[in-house]
């Protein structure tokens, strides 16, 4: 974890990001939706750091709900903190995690997080799992466990 004068940084998953936009009559992806909304305010106040990478950018660009994307593109923008990290380390990463299973995109993601971020926060259940089964260099959550961690309110 960061130093204390260093916020804790956050790669949001774009499944996460996208959440308020599924179905809310479903009681998990409303609490869901509630646990990302407290974290985007936290990351508003400085409490936290978004992180945003390419992959975001690539990914979101390809939501086919015009609405949905433009909002979600927004956001990211908002939030967004520019981190370097290393190019051929990420790809040489990513290409290692997708051979353990991963698929391209959450390959991406997670070399991406973990080179830059302290959490990565998915709504993902088989990325949840298989991450917590290999061991990645950085926290692996769903945005309900990570309010609960850290006794947001």
């Amino acid at each position: 974890m960061p130093s204390s004068s260093q916020p804790t940084r956050l790669y949001l998953d774009v499944c996460t990001i996208c959440r308020p936009y599924d179905d809310q009559n479903i009681m998990r992806i409303r609490l869901e939706t509630n646990a990302l909304h407290l974290i985007l305010s936290k990351i508003h106040d400085g409490t936290y750091q978004a992180v945003v990478s390419r992959v975001h950018l690539a990914e979101v660009s390809a939501i086919a709900d015009f609405r949905e994307r433009i909002e979600v593109l927004a956001l990211l923008a908002r939030f967004n903190e520019a981190m370097q990290a290393d190019s051929s380390g990420l790809r040489s990463r990513a290409e290692y995690l997708h051979k353990l299973g991963f698929g391209l995109a959450d390959a991406a993601h997670l070399a991406y997080a973990e080179a830059t971020a302290d959490v990565f926060i998915t709504c993902d259940d088989k990325l949840l799992k298989k991450s917590r089964r290999e061991q990645l260099r950085l926290l692996v959550v769903n945005p309900a466990e990570f309010i609960m961690k850290e006794d947001l309110q």
